[in-house]
């Protein structure tokens, strides 16, 4: 048997190897389809499928709140509840997002960072490189100033191996480094640097939902038994704090895809499902090849049976053929992953998947590729074969017989082309629907100027004085003096941006209606605080009514301003300017609300994108200078190029405030590419797969076509003898491809639809038979196809008619 197997693999790379271009343009078929399924493949398995890279992860879990049947994040209030009443947890822990001015030689620097409650990261089980995590009682007011670095930010540090015990100055004040992290996953965050969650009186209440919550379930503990757990206690709390804790439930699951939205997961089912689709043609291609390949052995198989050599030796022979072919291909195909993984890595968006997923080469990943190349080989391997194995010898033999085609074996040859278009044209449509979305979300209304903007984030440390007035004067004076800078027309601060969101989102109620008694059947909209310039600054349209003045202060009366969409869906019959809503106070410096105060409405704007371009959601904005906020977002708008004008801001901005850094500077034209990130990054990915398609479709109907020139040589030459035109003959060429290529793309109608439905909740302004996408698709598959066919034509309208008869 072994001896059977070594004979065929000695065999068939002598075969191999007689046929070098036939190899090479198989290999390169098959190295395409199984590098493109490779990367992706990679990509699918690291978010989707690979374990969790913790000490056993399927103990670890998020918690949520819940409202509504939406996930949010948790209260402090509802944390300490938990943690206290909780009876299926090991440890629960607390974290949010923290940014910070790090202390340098020349100027201060922002870095991204976390807060996290004490023992979050030996929770996790991840290593430390030096130093531990933080001790329980770092996480008390006065003990909080400790940090752990994450290893990349340590290596920005030099590498320092005695850092443990050091201090750096976070935010204007000491802070001793107790740890540094290992290597690996943390490094993928945007964080540097972690600092102890500490939790102020104030803090500690049910309203202000700012917290993300994760658990290890204790040994035994399965999903649903923490589920019910945690329904009995949030039911507790309900009874115990009714007006804020109403109607909250809470939402247990596993860590996996903890941040990774149903969109997201689907459109990577989805270009696993394109790149399967790939892998088919390229295996569709390979057999049409080794069909062909099959007539030129036809004499030798035929001598093999007529010696005595049984039918399923040379289908074994045959087979172990093709799959070493295959297995070439897959081995080839791996080095093209590989190369396509860093390419999708290079080009993919911050954020896209989670920190967890690793996206390397790896057994399962190789195990993968080897599965996919054997199942290549059986797939295009088995039927050439079979067939080669069912000539007649007596037929083969004959002097004067042709090494043609039978009947069947070309209506197998066809039957795969018009398999072939009909995937591609699957696939291609996929790609024009999401060309077509990206194009939707670039003309979209923006409600927004873009241009000539610079934006940026103050972030402003937590130590700050949090008095309304010191706020106030602060950001007064850092308004002023970078409305003096040459070159600046407008300058706004406020605490969203256009385009990525107000900031807020908040509950309210219109003054007059009836009352709402339970607060989570409340409506929301997005809320925000704009000082008076914001709506010049970013040129949004006031409809009716006013914008705000340097007269809407404190101690005024209390106004708001809101959408045109917020009044279509509020206010339908009633005039705007007359409403009041009432809505909880936001208090500086505090993860809490106050009680409700009434905002006259004295505005409403032109509705502008915000959190993503889909969606126009209903906003409410009020005057920064009512509710001033310590931390803040800057536009500023510039007579020339905002992005020379970064140095003179910064240097405007330390000359208020030398301790503080500008964070993430961009022009609003930068902003708005972030925005669209995502889906450019999408349709990228599935025009790549069309293209690739698209090529090998086009590069199977010319195979095809070539061979049927070849073989009917003797034909052709007779008909021109005869008379025929060799246009006529080019026609007669081009009717037979064209013919196949039109079944292909009738049968890919059906393929379309399903992948139409099946994309539809990630397009925009796509239906799911979009008829432009498909036709312009369609035409560009024909158009291929049809060049194909013309080559091989042109080539049969030049054969000579002696020549060919003689040959025969």
């Amino acid at each position: 048997m072994i001896d059977s197997l070594l004979q065929n693999i000695r065999y068939a790379l002598r075969q191999l190897m007689k046929s070098p271009g036939f190899t090479l343009t198989a290999v390169i078929t098959l190295a395409l389809g199984i590098g493109a399924n490779t990367a992706i493949f990679t990509t699918v398995y690291a978010t989707l499928l690979a374990p969790m890279p913790y000490p056993e992860p399927d103990q670890l879990v998020m918690v949520w709140s819940k409202i509504q049947g939406f996930h949010n994040g948790v209260s402090a209030g509802d944390f300490d509840d938990w943690r206290h009443q909780s009876t299926a947890f090991q440890a629960l822990n607390a974290w949010t997002g923290g940014s910070f001015n790090l202390a340098t030689k020349d100027q201060p620097e922002y870095v991204q960072g976390q807060k996290t409650t004490p023992g979050m990261y030996k929770m996790m089980g991840v290593n430390f490189l030096y130093g531990r995590d933080f001790l329980p009682e770092e996480g008390t007011l006065g003990k909080e100033h400790v940090v752990v670095l994450v290893n990349k930010m340590w290596k920005k540090l030099d590498s320092d191996p005695n850092i443990i015990g050091k201090q750096m100055k976070i935010d204007g004040e000491p802070y001793t480094v107790v740890g540094v992290m290992a290597a690996g996953q943390p490094d993928r965050l945007d964080q540097s640097l972690i600092v102890p969650l500490v939790f102020k009186p104030e803090q500690l209440n049910h309203d202000f939902h700012w917290l993300l919550v994760m658990g290890r379930l204790k040994p035994g503990v399965t999903m649903r038994e923490a589920q019910a757990n945690m329904d009995a206690v949030t039911a507790n709390i309900a009874k115990a704090y009714p007006k804020s804790d109403k109607g909250w439930d809470s939402f247990v699951e596993p860590l996996q895809n903890d941040f990774l939205p149903k969109e997201r997961i689907q459109t990577l089912w989805f270009l696993l499902g394109a790149v399967g689709f790939v892998l088919l043609i390229a295996c569709v291609n390979v057999a049409n090849l080794l069909l062909a390949k099959g007539t030129t052995r036809h004499k030798e198989v035929a001598i093999r049976i007529a010696l005595g050599a049984k039918r399923s030796a040379i289908f074994s022979q045959l087979l172990t053929e093709n799959i070493l072919l295959a297995l070439i291909g897959g081995l080839t195909g791996i080095g093209v992953g590989w190369l396509a993984l860093r390419g999708l890595i290079a080009i993919m968006p911050d954020g896209t998947l989670p920190s967890e997923a690793d996206l390397s080469l790896n057994i399962p990943i190789l195990l993968f590729s080897l599965g996919a190349s054997t199942l290549a080989g059986l797939l295009f391997g088995c039927a050439p074969a079979w067939y080669a194995t069912r000539i007649d010898p007596a037929e083969a033999l004959k002097e004067g017989g042709r090494s043609g085609t039978s009947s069947s074996r070309k209506g197998l040859r066809r039957t795969l082309v018009v398999g072939e278009f009909a995937l591609a044209l699957t696939l291609l449509t996929g790609a024009g629907l999401a060309i077509h979305s990206f194009w939707n979300l670039t003309q979209v209304d923006l409600g927004t100027s873009t241009f000539h903007i610079q934006t940026f984030f103050l972030p402003v440390p937590d130590a700050r004085p949090k008095d309304p007035i010191q706020i106030a004067n602060y950001y007064q004076q850092m308004l002023s003096r970078i409305q003096a800078v040459p070159g600046v027309l407008n300058v706004s601060a406020s605490t969203g941006l256009p385009l990525e969101g107000a900031g807020f989102g908040m509950p309210f109620t219109i003054q007059g209606a009836p009352d709402i008694a339970d607060p989570s059947q409340r409506p929301g909209a997005a809320f925000g605080m704009v000082t008076p310039d914001y709506f010049k600054t970013f040129s949004i349209q006031v409809l009716r009514g006013r914008s705000f003045t340097d007269q809407d202060k404190a101690g005024s009366v209390r106004v708001a301003m809101v959408s045109e969409s917020f009044v279509k869906k509020y206010f339908k019959d009633k005039d705007p300017l007359q409403q009041r809503l009432m809505i909880e106070e936001l208090i500086p410096g505090v993860q809490k609300l106050g009680s409700p105060i009434p905002w006259q409405i004295v505005g409403v704007f032109h509705d502008v994108r915000g959190g993503g371009l889909r969606d126009g959601r209903p906003e409410v904005e009020v005057p920064f200078w009512q509710i001033p906020w310590p931390s803040a977002y800057f536009g500023v708008r510039t007579s020339g190029d905002p992005a020379l004008m970064t140095k003179s801001i910064e240097d405007a901005v330390h000359s208020v405030d030398s301790e503080i850094a500008i964070a993430e500077p961009h022009t609003m034209e930068e902003v708005k590419s972030l925005v669209l990130a995502g889906d450019r990054f999408t349709m990228l990915l599935y025009a790549s797969f069309a293209v690739v398609a698209l090529s090998l479709a086009a590069v199977g109907i010319y195979g095809v076509m070539a061979f049927t020139v070849a073989q009917r040589e003797h034909e052709i030459g007779l008909r021109m003898a005869l008379g025929a035109s060799r246009g006529k003959v080019v026609g007669m060429i081009l009717k037979e491809g064209m013919t196949l290529a039109l079944f292909g793309l009738g049968l890919g109608l059906i393929g379309a639809y399903f992948v139409g439905r099946a994309l539809q909740s990630g397009l925009y302004g796509v239906g799911t038979l979009d008829a432009g996408a498909i036709v312009a698709v369609a035409s560009v598959l024909f158009a291929a196809a049809m060049l194909a066919s013309w080559i091989p034509a042109r080539r049969a309208a030049s054969v000579q008619p002696m020549q060919a008869l003689r040959s025969e």
